[in-house]
């Protein structure tokens, strides 16, 4: 069996602690726009919150988990350990100054030839904004400060740190239909198909640890596919090589399969479809708890449960 080569990420899901600190710094220091706003489907006194762009595409999707009195997670191998969005190059100077205007502490690299911009979220997970020309079009939140110009583009790359990039390697190159881009150091470079979030980095640290998971740490990484065609194609393709995939699981905005990757990250193939609109409008989204029907018997408990949030829509 064959299915279409990977088009990119989907979406990237970690950890918080404070969910109304997460929410500001999201929305009123990043510009993401809060898509939705529901609960954690397997522990329904945790909020689930989705920011993306204006309309939630796949590809700028970021997702957090948000439990107030969690540890801080600890990096090591066998995760991912950053999120990449890119910027313009003509955007650098703005982000500069608008993260030092906010005392974020910002270090700057060059990568395979452009700029990244380098700094921890409030729970200390690493974001990084790469200076590049975008690979999509996105559709910046049109209630943020931030002028269109200098918008984040999407997903850049996600990066994970492992003690031997060859079988992660083979498995992003020989089965999901990425190609090598280079190397530098210990760093090495995939590209998808298709973008946003065409690249994975790999960052070999034979020296660290094992990661342990908790606030800031990031849970899974989800690539894209089409339709649900796709990816049962996918499911039997990683079942025969024995990679121990889930079934197909209702994430309400897209279907899910899950499997962990041979250095310990755990990986997702989702579908594009139905995507954040399918149970509010894009005038709306965000603004309201949207709950699974089976969930919805039980809202005013989760309601009574859930600390308030404010946000600006």
């Amino acid at each position: 069996m064959t299915a279409p080569p990977i088009r990119g990420l989907h979406h990237i899901t970690a950890f918080a602690g404070d969910p109304q600190r997460n929410v500001d710094f999201y929305t009123q220091i990043l510009g993401q726009r809060l898509v939705k706003t529901t609960v954690n489907f397997d522990d329904p006194g945790t909020y689930h919150l989705y920011y993306g762009d204006h309309v939630g595409h796949p590809g700028t999707i970021m997702t957090f988990f948000p439990w107030p009195m969690a540890p801080r997670g600890v990096r090591g191998t066998g995760e991912a350990s950053a999120v990449g969005y890119t910027i313009t190059p003509e955007a650098v100077p703005f982000w500069r100054e608008r993260l030092a205007a906010r005392h974020i502490v910002v270090g700057e690299e060059t990568r395979f030839g452009h700029t990244a911009l380098i700094f921890p979220d409030p729970e200390g997970m690493m974001v990084e904004l790469i200076a590049q020309p975008p690979t999509a079009e996105i559709t910046p939140w049109s209630a943020s400060d931030i002028p269109a110009e200098y918008a984040l583009r999407g997903f850049h790359s996600a990066t994970l740190l492992v003690r031997d990039a060859q079988r992660t390697a083979a498995l992003l190159l020989g089965t999901l239909g990425y190609t090598a881009v280079g190397q530098e150091n210990n760093r090495l470079r995939y590209a998808a198909a298709g973008g946003p979030g065409t690249f994975i980095d790999l960052v070999v640290r034979p020296e660290l640890g094992r990661g342990a998971m908790g606030a800031g740490s990031i849970h899974h990484v989800a690539f894209r596919t089409a339709d649900s065609a796709e990816q049962l194609a996918w499911q039997a393709i990683l079942a025969e090589q024995g990679h121990g995939v889930t079934s197909v699981r209702d994430r309400q905005y897209f279907n899910s399969i899950y499997f962990r990757e041979p250095s310990g990250t755990l990986f997702e193939i989702a579908t594009d479809p139905p995507g954040f609109t399918a149970d509010e409008p894009v005038e709306t989204l965000g603004q309201m708890l949207k709950l699974p029907y089976w969930l919805e018997p039980n809202r005013q408990r989760i309601a009574e449960i859930l600390p308030p949030l404010v946000w600006n829509s």
